[in-house]
């Protein structure tokens, strides 16, 4: 190297140095808690087994007290407490709707709020959970699209709201039982459906998911799992290749020019290219369908014209098709299919050959049916022009 050569640092291989104050192990990946018990002086030779061992206390047993986990030593605990926290997000209020859905209002850091919505099966539950505080996207017919996007999730608290569920479900294992030799898992699935877009905040939404699908602690199938994206293109062979799960395209339209107003993300990648990216997407991520959301708006995208023209654009992509009862709330501008009008379209893809289960609305009584999130950090309510005007539908 010359004397005036430019002095370059690999960050990789230089040591992360803690932030100030304890720091929460929640939605640490395996490396990243390696390297956080590395910092406070844990043997290089422990590492590994001291991963193991607090990874199965937090994600296996739900533990949140360092001085519960009793295969560790006294010291070593006491070391951990001073450094590190376990903490989750913090439930504001919990609603029980008549069908038995759960909404939770969740808390996070900076005081900004979230909601998640757990939907109780026989012996089986589906967990809704949010990515982003807000939306990044401002699709008209969705509530949560009204609210502007105030950030995205971390790891931890997208995780944590996995952890809050299973908390308020009891669902816990007693510490040394396995995971599956508890019974039925009440919270058997999760759903990236709630707050926000996923693929716009990729890594925390991967590494949450890794850590939700690794088998010594929650310990859910990738097939479990589901990423709902309104076709941010780039990122969907990243999910298959990195997260491996189920995806689910909110699609609602079969022409560019209603899916533009419904979806504004498709004037950037139109229905064409995202049916480009997501012929690849099974064969990638081997995943069995892609799952088509299609909301049921009244005189918007629901003749029959429009179910054989889904069927045509679907062609040759393994697919079901989830048709979605439009769920109202205050200021929409829409309005839902009537009854005999979902049916008949439903027959058209089913004749098709294609699985098209109509949507039960769940939790509407309590605004938690899908496309009714929306979280009171935002306060500002829009009217039903603005939102009209916004989505191009103003007279």
């Amino acid at each position: 190297m010359t004397a005036d050569a430019p002095i370059t640092q690999d960050v990789m291989t230089i040591p992360r140095k803690l932030p100030e104050g304890p720091v929460n192990l929640v939605g640490l990946t395996r490396d990243k808690l390696r390297e956080a018990l590395l910092s406070i002086g844990t043997p290089e030779k422990q590492a590994k087994m001291r991963v193991n061992q607090i990874w199965q206390w937090i994600y296996q047993w739900g533990v949140r007290d360092f001085a519960e986990m009793t295969n560790l030593s006294k010291a070593y605990r006491a070391q951990l407490a001073e450094h590190f926290v376990i903490e989750i997000p913090e439930v504001v209020s919990k609603q029980v709707s008549a069908d038995g859905t759960r909404k939770y209002l969740v808390r996070i850091a900076g005081g900004h709020e979230v909601e998640v919505v757990y939907i109780p099966e026989t012996d089986r539950g589906t967990l809704c959970v949010s990515s982003q505080v807000g939306c990044t996207l401002t699709c008209s017919f969705c509530h949560t699209g009204t609210q502007k996007l105030v950030r995205n999730l971390t790891a931890g608290e997208i995780v944590g709201q996995i952890m809050m569920a299973r908390d308020d479900l009891d669902e816990w294992p007693e510490p040394g039982v396995g995971t599956g030799e508890a019974g039925p898992r009440l919270l058997s699935n999760i759903v990236l459906m709630g707050m926000g877009e996923p693929l716009y905040n990729f890594d925390n939404v991967r590494d949450a998911m890794k850590i939700a699908m690794d088998g010594e602690g929650i310990s859910l199938s990738r097939r479990r799992i589901t990423l709902s994206t309104s076709g941010v293109v780039p990122e969907i062979a990243k999910c298959a290749e990195e997260i491996g799960c189920l995806l689910a395209v909110s699609f609602h339209a079969t022409t560019d020019e209603v899916r533009d107003k419904l979806v504004p993300i498709n004037k950037r990648w139109n229905i064409e290219t995202l049916l480009d990216a997501l012929r690849a997407y099974p064969k990638l991520s081997n995943s069995e369908r892609i799952t088509f959301e299609y909301v049921m708006l009244k005189d918007v995208n629901d003749t029959d014209e429009d179910a054989r023209r889904l069927v045509k654009l679907i062609k040759g992509i393994p697919a079901k098709i989830n048709l979605i009862p439009f769920n109202e709330w205050p200021g929409s501008p829409y309005q839902r299919s009537d009854w005999d009008r979902i049916e008949k379209f439903a027959d058209i893809i089913y004749k098709a050959g294609y699985a098209s289960p109509i949507r039960t609305p769940r939790g509407e009584d309590i605004m938690a049916a899908c496309g009714q999130l929306k979280s009171a950090t935002e306060r500002a309510r829009k009217s039903r022009a603005q939102i009209a005007a916004e989505a191009g539908l103003s007279e």
